[in-house]
C-alpha cells in the first residue's frame, strides 16, 4: 500500500488508539487512564480499537455477559462517552472481545458490514488460530480489525509492533538489567501473541472482489506511537497500545439521512422530528429515529424512539416527518441527540447536532411498549 502523504483540502487525518491486554480473569482496574492516553491531549483521538483476550470465560460470567454488558465493556463505555465517544460495534468469542468505538460525529460514516468469530481448537477454542473479527466501512473505505490467534505464517504478513522485544535487544546489547520488562511472575515468559500489534494495509478490500478499489493515493496508515504500559498489574500480561494517523479522502463526503433539529417542534406528548435522505438510501420500514441523551455510551441507550415505518406523518419532495414519544422523559436541562439506524445498513446513517427540548413540552407517563435491540 502507497505510504505517500495526501495532498489537496478535502484530505481528512483521523488518529485512531489500538490495544491490546490478555487481561487473565481480571476485573478492570480504577484508572485506564494511561491506557487510553486520556491526559494526552495533543493526540486528538477519533477511534479507540481494544481486544481483550483470556476474559472471565466462566458459565455464570458467560450467561451474565450475555444479558448484560461484561465488566469491560461497560467499564470502557462509562470511562469514553462523557469524551464524546460511543460503542460502535463489539464482538466476543468466550475469552477474547473486540470493541471500536468512535466519536459520534464520525458515527453517520462508519457502516458495520459484519461481526465474526471464528473458533478453532479444543472445544472450539484454543488452537493454532481463532479469534474474532469486524469489518467495516469507513467514510467509504472498508477496514477489518481482527482480534485473534495468528499462527506464524500468517502475522509474517502483517507489520509486527513488538515494543518488549526491542527492548530486550537493547537490554542483550548494553548488558543493562531492565525489571519487570517480561511476565513479572517468576515464570519470566517472553511476550505472547497477545502482546503484540500486527497490522498492514491492502488492496483488496473485505467486502469481496467485485468491489471498487480506490488509488492507493487516496490513503495512508503511519504509526505515531508504540508502548507497553507497565504500571499495569493486574496480570501477567502487560497491556500495548499503539496510535496511527489514517490520512484519506473520504469517498463519502455526505450523510445519507440528515436529521433537522432547527424543525422539530412539540405538541402535547410528542415530538415532530424532520429529515430528508439521499436517493440511494435503502429505506426501511424497521428503520428507527432514537432520541438521546448527549453522552451516550452505545445505540442502545436512547431515551425514547419511533419506528419509521409507523410514526411516519408526512412526506414531500425529500422532506419526511416522524414523531417521537416524549411522554416519559422527565424535565431536564440536558442536551440531546439524534440518530436514525438503518436496520438494512445496520449502522446509524444520520446523526442530529445537539438541541434541547422545551421543559415545558414534557410531561411524565408511565407507560412504556417494546423497544428495538440491535
Amino acid at each position: 500500500m502507497s505510504s505517500r502523504k495526501l495532498s489537496g483540502p478535502k484530505g481528512r487525518r483521523l488518529s485512531i488508539h489500538v490495544v491490546t491486554w490478555n487481561v487473565a480473569s481480571a476485573a478492570p482496574p480504577l484508572d485506564l487512564s494511561d491506557l487510553l492516553q486520556l491526559n494526552n491531549r495533543n493526540l486528538n483521538l477519533d477511534i479507540y480499537v481494544i481486544g481483550l483476550q483470556e476474559l472471565n470465560s466462566g458459565i455464570i460470567s458467560l450467561l451474565s455477559d450475555a444479558a448484560f454488558n461484561d465488566s469491560w465493556s461497560s467499564f470502557l463505555m462509562d470511562v469514553l462517552s462523557p469524551l464524546s465517544f460511543i460503542k460502535v460495534s463489539h464482538v466476543r468469542m468466550q475469552g477474547i472481545l473486540l470493541l471500536v468505538f468512535a466519536k459520534y460525529q464520525h458515527l453517520p460514516y462508519i457502516q458495520i458490514l459484519s461481526t465474526k468469530s471464528t473458533p478453532t481448537g479444543l472445544f472450539g477454542y484454543w488452537g493454532n488460530k481463532g479469534g474474532v473479527n469486524i469489518c467495516l466501512k469507513l467514510y467509504g473505505y472498508y477496514v477489518s480489525i481482527i482480534n485473534c490467534h495468528l499462527p506464524p505464517h500468517i502475522s509474517n504478513n502483517y507489520q509486527r509492533l513488538e515494543h518488549f522485544d526491542r527492548i530486550l535487544e537493547m537490554q542483550n546489547c548494553e548488558g543493562r538489567d531492565i525489571p519487570n520488562i517480561l511476565d513479572h511472575d517468576e515464570k519470566k515468559r517472553k511476550p505472547a501473541w497477545t502482546d503484540r500489534i500486527l497490522w498492514r494495509l491492502k488492496r483488496q478490500p473485505c467486502a469481496g472482489p467485485d468491489t471498487p478499489i480506490p488509488p492507493a493515493s487516496h490513503f495512508s496508515l503511519s504509526l505515531r506511537g508504540y508502548s507497553s504500559h507497565m504500571t499495569y498489574g493486574i496480570s501477567d500480561h502487560k497491556p500495548v497500545s499503539g496510535t496511527f494517523d489514517l490520512e484519506l479522502k473520504p469517498l463519502v463526503s455526505a450523510p445519507l439521512i440528515v436529521l433537522m433539529p432547527e424543525d422539530l417542534w412539540t405538541v402535547e406528548n410528542d415530538m415532530m422530528v424532520s429529515y430528508s435522505s439521499t436517493s440511494d438510501f435503502p429505506s426501511s420500514p424497521w428503520d428507527w429515529i432514537g432520541l438521546y441523551k448527549v453522552g451516550l455510551r452505545d445505540v442502545n441507550d436512547y431515551v425514547s424512539y419511533a419506528w419509521v415505518g409507523d410514526s411516519k406523518v408526512s412526506c414531500s419532495d425529500n422532506l419526511n416527518q416522524v414523531y417521537i414519544d416524549i411522554s416519559n422523559i422527565p424535565t431536564t436541562e440536558d442536551e440531546f441527540l439524534l440518530c436514525y439506524y438503518s436496520n438494512s445498513l445496520r449502522s446509524v446513517v444520520g446523526i442530529s447536532r445537539p438541541f434541547q427540548i422545551p421543559p415545558g413540552s414534557l410531561r411524565e407517563d408511565p407507560l412504556g411498549e417494546a423497544q428495538p435491540q440491535i
